[in-house]
């Protein structure tokens, strides 16, 4: 894994590194904002030591937040895919992220040559699939990329990409912080369970002290930030998800399982939160196409069992999700739409249609206007405005199997 800093920022030294002590000044400067008499002007050409002192005050106190007033651009190049979405659980960023969905996997170290085999192997059967079953609405370069969206589901989550992000100061600190305490509650399971094995932990942990590294050779670490006084934990893993109770009201949680890649899916809806917790019985997304041939479906499954010990991105994960109802519909409005990945499109028209049946049980005042938002894809709803149809009638009626 490699990051590089883009050089957006005043911060950012000729030799690629961060200029960690001038930020945190800035920081401090902008700090005596809150009873500054004179404003920023004067705060600005205050004397260092007046702000060298602020400094010192506000990252011992634990008042950091300050330091989220410089941001970093980095370009991450090789980071693990499962890496990728614990950042991008995380709510304070701006992710760009090379999508498996439009690119094609080639060889590299990153994953077995039988995950390349099995890959290449059901990129032809879906194009020859969607082909038979959907040529009349879509042309060549559209089924290749559905086939693409669905053979990746036999790759592991943990195949190197990459992506630019973008966050604060104190949150790249924080994060480290939360990578250290996962490698030691690691390091503490393994001592209690010795029998155990642990080996999407290990993996992820391995990739999060590469993730560390990278930060402290660029000088993006201090220890004063990365204190986590509040034992605050990744916020991508739950525990005991199983036993989480539906709500559905002006708020609501629910769970489902669902596979890694959809998951990823559904951390670009910021607004709404997500944890995951695997399941010891492994099960995989079976594609609906795929239904219809019992032939095709047991080879699906008997080629994903085959690369389990990848964790590939098909695995079934118990994921618990919470939020608004606002920004649930929000969610329809961007995933009930032909051109959203099949699976994510499912999963959300299946939390609404339960959504509404709860509403509607308890007689609740939200009944009515959820109501509206189910005769379909966004498209039918009265409150969207479509900019470009897509001319495919089991896509508006949520039907579709690609």
């Amino acid at each position: 894994m490699e990051i590089k800093l883009v050089k957006n920022s005043v911060f950012v030294r000729e030799d690629g590194t961060f200029d960690l002590d001038e930020a945190l000044k800035l920081s401090g400067k902008f700090a005596g904002e809150c009873y500054s008499q004179d404003g920023l002007v004067a705060l600005l050409n205050e004397p260092l030591s007046r702000t060298e002192k602020r400094v010192e005050m506000t990252i011992n106190n634990g008042h950091h937040s300050v330091y989220d007033h410089n941001n970093i651009t980095m370009e991450i190049v090789g980071i693990p895919k499962m890496l990728a979405m614990v950042l991008n659980n995380e709510k304070q960023y701006t992710t760009s992220e090379k999508s498996l969905r439009y690119t094609t996997i080639i060889s590299n170290n990153g994953i077995s040559d039988k995950e390349v085999e099995l890959y290449n192997e059901w990129m032809e059967i879906y194009k020859d699939l969607f082909s038979k079953s959907y040529g009349y609405i879509y042309d060549e370069k559209k089924i290749r990329k559905l086939a693409q969206e669905n053979a990746r589901y036999l790759v592991t989550t943990f195949i190197p990409t990459q992506m630019v992000y973008t966050t604060s100061v104190r949150q790249l600190n924080y994060l480290a912080s939360f990578m250290q305490d996962y490698e030691l509650n690691l390091s503490h399971m393994k001592v209690m369970h010795p029998l155990m094995e642990f080996r999407f932990e290990n993996l992820l942990a391995d990739a999060m002290e590469e993730f560390r590294n990278e930060l402290e050779r660029l000088n993006l670490l201090d220890e004063r930030l990365m204190n986590n006084e509040k034992s605050r934990k990744l916020s991508l893993f739950g525990k005991d998800i199983i036993h989480t109770k539906d709500i559905f009201d002006e708020i609501y949680q629910t769970t489902y399982k669902t596979s890694f890649a959809c998951l990823a899916q559904a951390q670009r809806h910021r607004t709404i939160n997500y944890q995951m917790e695997r399941t010891e019985n492994k099960e995989y997304f079976v594609p609906p196409i795929l239904k219809s041939s019992e032939e095709l479906t047991s080879k699906w499954l008997y080629d994903m069992d085959s690369v389990k010990e990848c964790i590939p991105q098909g695995e079934l994960i118990l994921v618990k999700e919470s939020g608004t109802y606002e920004n649930f519909i929000l969610k329809c409005k961007e995933r009930l739409c032909s051109a959203a990945q099949l699976e994510i499109m499912l999963k959300t028209r299946e939390t609404l249609l339960k959504y509404r049946d709860a509403l509607e049980a308890n007689y609740h005042y939200l009944a009515e206007d959820i109501e509206k938002y189910t005769k379909g894809a966004r498209c039918t709803f009265p409150d969207f405005k479509c900019t470009e149809d897509c001319h495919f009638k089991e896509g508006k009626t949520l039907v579709r199997k690609i």
